[in-house]
């Protein structure tokens, strides 16, 4: 809901019966979606947000700014990197202990080479974040839009890659979406690591094997319509792709998860206009209510 006020998202999400939000917070220069002005964030605009959030019943579960913390130009990078500093300190401010990130590449360089500069560039963002009693939950999206070949953009996409960024001190925000259509088990790969999952996002992902079968799971080459459109796969809002859910709660369940589950709604379906994006959000909503039952003592 980017084109709604904070206010205005609050006052929806409250009466639909949700209990949280992560509020998306990039650079009010229209680089993103923005819901808080964090560069600018005082005590008495963090008070009056903490107000409406009470109002509603409802609380922030992270704030997010999912940019690339390895970029391959070094002015974007500090850029990004004191952005991102600016998100952690509105949490510290608003009493929200998690920003969620990417871990990002410089897509010029390898894989060896971008985990060798990572060990050196992102462990001060994370002490930075330590420092004010705020943890950095990584997501898992492999961004390959972000790549010119497709490959990963972002490297947190794999078990593999998982463990290398808790030893840099990170968390992971789990969304199973991704793991779908990269032929990981989205169960199975999360039970050893849910110590580790502090965050979660719900997003689901359907899968056309017709079509991966035409352009192979690396998707389009030749006709692009931009360089997300791989044409074998898309998002879907929870229920209405191949995510088990229940299998998926069940695992953070018993692993002892009790963090939050954000919705993230990337569903060319379910978009388009306001109502069909609420209407999205009620579907993921009531596939997920029944699975995690009632917060805060809402139905």
């Amino acid at each position: 809901m980017p084109q709604a006020s904070l206010e205005e998202v609050v006052l929806w999400a409250g009466s639909a019966g949700f209990d949280s939000l992560e509020v998306s917070a990039w650079p009010t220069d229209g680089s993103g979606p923005s819901h808080i002005d964090v560069a600018r964030l005082d005590e008495a605009a963090a008070k009056e947000i903490a107000r409406s959030l009470s109002d509603a019943q409802l609380e922030i579960s992270a704030i997010g700014y999912y940019e690339n913390n390895l970029h391959a130009d070094p002015a974007v990078r500090e850029r990004v990197h004191a952005h991102l500093r600016s998100c952690i300190d509105a949490a510290a401010l608003l009493g929200v202990p998690y920003v969620g990130t990417f871990v990002g590449r410089d897509v010029t360089r390898s894989v060896a080479e971008n985990l060798s500069d990572a060990e050196i560039a992102l462990p001060p963002l994370v002490t930075y974040a330590r420092e004010r009693r705020v943890s950095l939950v990584v997501e898992n999206c492999p961004m390959e839009g972000w790549h010119p070949d497709g490959y990963p953009g972002n490297l947190a996409y794999s078990p593999e890659l998982w463990e290398w960024m808790f030893e840099l001190g990170f968390y992971l925000n789990y969304d199973p979406s991704h793991l779908i259509w990269l032929g990981i088990d989205p169960v199975e790969a999360v039970r050893p690591y849910v110590s580790k999952v502090i965050h979660a996002q719900a997003k689901d992902t359907e899968v056309d094997p017709a079509a991966r079968t035409r352009f192979s799971v690396f998707g389009k080459t030749r006709k692009r319509e931009s360089e997300w459109d791989v044409g074998w796969w898309r998002y879907r809002v929870p229920g209405r792709g191949q995510v088990d859910w229940l299998a998926v709660i069940d695992a953070l369940d018993e692993g002892g998860f009790t963090g939050h589950i954000a919705i993230e709604h990337e569903d060319p379906v379910w978009g388009g206009t306001p109502d069909r994006v609420k209407r999205g959000l009620e579907i993921a909503r009531d596939t997920l209510r029944p699975l995690v039952g009632p917060v805060n003592g809402r139905g």
